[in-house]
């Protein structure tokens, strides 16, 4: 399932299908990694919620205090929960 317009943007033609929460992450720079796996995968992500960093500002990559959030449209969720396990399964694996 590929998500890639024609027109080079992520979404099915006039979808509305809204965005939803596949991890939390600790990080801004767990979350980017995150995001730069499943758009390897062809799947749309996109990082959200680390503008609470207090004295770093947006721009910190370190703990954030609530975490950041990976959205994914709600129909490409469960193939980006596929995604995510086996890249966990294939960092164990390595170790």
């Amino acid at each position: 399932m590929r998500w890639r317009r024609d027109d080079g943007t992520f979404g099915m033609p006039g979808s509305t299908t809204p965005w939803v929460t596949v991890a939390t992450l600790a990080s801004g720079f767990e979350a980017d990694v995150t995001v730069a796996v499943l758009g390897a995968a062809g799947i749309p992500a996109r990082a959200y919620g680390n503008d609470l960093t207090g004295l770093f500002g947006p721009g910190f990559q370190g703990p954030s205090a609530r975490g950041v959030d990976v959205l994914v449209p709600r129909d490409a969720y469960d193939e980006a929960r596929g995604v995510l396990q086996a890249a966990r399964d294939a960092a164990a694996d390595a170790e």
